[in-house]
């Protein structure tokens, strides 16, 4: 090979080498652009979980049952009926169901 020859080919080489090391170092920034992005997004789900636990803990104390009784007592003055104030209706041509003793519609 001739001089000029063997000068095109280390310029070439050069400037492969030189474009090759610009990609991998656009490509290292990018990867950590996203990584970062991705810790962000990880850090959002984190705190989105952590909310989604206490508004369910929050939900089950506005509706458990004491409470509801209480306000219903409270604000909309309701009470358990007396065990003369019910009235048991029955289907046509259905067997009647038999009471259980449990039942507090049964006064016992």
């Amino acid at each position: 090979m001739s001089g000029l020859s063997q000068g095109l080919v280390l310029a070439g080489l050069v400037i492969a080498v030189t474009a090759s090391a610009l990609g991998v170092v656009y490509s290292k920034h990018e990867s950590r652009g996203l990584f970062s992005a991705v810790e962000q997004e990880n850090r959002q789900r984190d705190e989105l979980n952590a909310e989604w636990g206490r508004l369910q803990l929050e939900q089950g104390a506005w509706a458990t049952h004491g409470r509801i009784e209480r306000l219903a007592r409270e604000r909309l003055d309701m009470r358990l009926p007396a065990a003369g104030d019910v009235v048991i209706l029955e289907k046509r041509g259905a067997s009647p169901l038999p009471r259980q003793s449990g039942d507090r519609a049964s006064g016992e």
